[in-house]
């Protein structure tokens, strides 16, 4: 109804409106007795088995995790500049091994086979596997110029690896970008690399920025393997920590510090995905309704 002050609810819609309250706060209860209930079950069934004193002692000693924590927090700074200037590269190397896929006519055929085959091969091969090829094989080349601490060759083994993950996902989401969309580029004037760069791309990218942080947050777990190269990151200095004092609480710090530093990226991510997904079945309805 509307009064002089303005649109006001009637009866009926205030019922409903209660009505949905009302069950919202009867769900979030019932979510949160679940979840405790379901926390204190787990709880009871971990302390009352006959190894939890001993666990308790050996990977939960506040004492050992307080005197480990300023360590491994510092070998954890070295794993985010690592993931972050890894991430910078990546994201170069795989756009163009992406464009180098989509490329056509026969002239670039050599491009197309050299990225297909760099995508095969390096989405193959264990991360762990090329840390350690790289990490052990690049130095023993003995060239000139080329870095050969612990920290350089992890990061360039992680774009190694990285970069065919990524270019996959670049190249879905050019290909994602209807050909009518270029075509009308064309027809305005705009020549292929043109509507490839002021067209495709935003559009490509836009897309597949949801799998691109899912991707960051992998990168920022795999940043701990540059530690089987002799890398002072959090995974290595935690391992210091538990010989130093013959305990493991470290590697549980050093858990809980990757996942505090993951856990926004996925949070975002979702975020993210969730809004992205609306906005293309909101995209969806209005080109139907534009094609009717």
């Amino acid at each position: 109804m509307t009064t002089a002050t303005g649109w006001v609810p009637s009866a009926r819609q205030q019922e409903r409106d209660a009505y949905r309250r009302t069950r919202t706060r009867r769900s979030a209860g019932v979510a949160v007795v679940s979840t405790v209930a379901l926390v204190a079950v787990a709880w009871l069934a971990l302390v009352s088995s006959p190894g939890w004193p001993r666990v308790k002692a050996s990977f939960f000693d506040w004492d050992v995790a307080q005197a480990s924590f300023p360590a491994i927090l510092q070998g954890l700074w070295l794993n985010i500049r690592v993931m972050a200037c890894s991430a910078v590269v990546i994201v170069v190397v795989a756009m163009a091994l992406a464009l180098m896929r989509t490329l056509r006519g026969p002239a670039f055929f050599p491009l197309r086979a050299l990225s297909s085959a760099y995508v095969d091969i390096f989405r193959g091969l264990p991360l762990i596997l090329v840390m350690l090829l790289v990490g052990f094989g690049l130095p023993g080349l003995r060239l000139q110029g080329i870095p050969t601490s612990a920290v350089w060759l992890g990061g360039l083994a992680l774009v190694l690896t990285y970069s065919a993950y990524v270019a996959e996902v670049f190249r879905a989401g050019i290909e994602s970008v209807h050909p009518s969309q270029v075509a009308a580029a064309r027809s305005l004037g705009l020549t292929h690399g043109q509507s490839l760069r002021h067209v495709v791309l935003p559009q490509a990218v836009r897309n597949v920025i949801p799998p691109l942080l899912n991707d960051l947050v992998s990168l920022s777990k795999d940043s701990g393997l540059i530690s089987i190269l002799g890398a002072i990151d959090a995974v290595r200095a935690a391992q210091i920590e538990t010989a130093k004092y013959a305990n493991f609480t470290p590697y549980v710090v050093a858990g809980v510090l990757f996942v505090l530093l993951t856990f926004p990226l996925t949070r975002a991510t979702d975020a993210l995905a969730r809004r992205s997904g609306w906005i293309g079945a909101q995209s969806t309805i209005a080109g139907s309704g534009a094609l009717r």
